[in-house]
């Protein structure tokens, strides 16, 4: 198993070659991505393979997204440190880490009971703690602490759910992938009053959105 400075720089190799030099150059993105231990949200047998430029198997049939889709995503939310932000699909917890560092606070929901126990472990040591991670149908948002600043999804469904849409606040972002089970767009999609407009930022592949407005 590699040494913690071995970890820092695959941290800083994988910021310069897979992030920064497809185009991401939000600083504070790229510093927190170079700052959170990403070899910890996977299992061990796993670890020396975490900042590689591919998703990675976390078990129960999901996955931990490549980096890039991770900078990629998060950069689309265009956060600046006092959003409240809704994550679908809570999954190993290394994106609800990056989006803790980077808002005010982070709504996680995670339909597998095994994982959002296990990244609530992972956060905790990590020491971050502006998270609030509840299991259920991600599909359906978490209306109860509505509206959100920013929404990402990180699972593919058919169609833009229609409860996501109706918890974002005005000027608000939503950042999902939508399409067939083996590909799909990433778009945003920004509220303005009732209407919806939406931007392609191009194709990606995710596990499917599990739920009432997914598969």
């Amino acid at each position: 198993m590699p040494d913690f400075n071995d970890y820092a720089v695959a941290r800083r190799r994988m910021v310069q070659e897979q992030i920064a030099a497809r185009g991401i150059r939000d600083p504070r993105l790229l510093q927190v991505m170079q700052e959170i231990p990403r070899h910890l949200f996977v299992d061990e047998a796993l670890m020396s393979q975490a900042y590689n430029d591919h998703p990675l198997s976390i078990g129960e049939g999901q996955t931990i997204s490549q980096p890039y889709m991770v900078a990629l995503m998060t950069d689309a939310l265009g956060l600046t440190g006092r959003e409240k932000v809704l994550e679908i699909g809570t999954g190993s917890g290394y994106q609800t880490a990056i989006l803790a560092r980077l808002c005010d606070w982070v709504y996680s929901v995670e339909r597998i009971l095994e994982l959002s126990r296990r990244a609530q472990r992972v956060l905790e040591k990590i020491k971050i703690f502006n998270v609030n991670l509840v299991v259920g149908d991600g599909s359906k948002g978490w209306p109860a602490e509505a509206p959100y600043d920013a929404i990402i999804v990180t699972a593919g469904g058919p169609s833009l759910p229609r409860p996501l849409l109706e918890q974002l606040a005005e000027g608000g972002r939503l950042v999902v992938p939508v399409g067939g089970r083996s590909l799909q767009t990433l778009y945003r999609v920004t509220r303005r009053g009732n209407q919806y407009v939406e931007e392609d930022l191009g194709g990606c592949r995710f596990v499917d959105l599990v739920g009432e407005y997914g598969w």
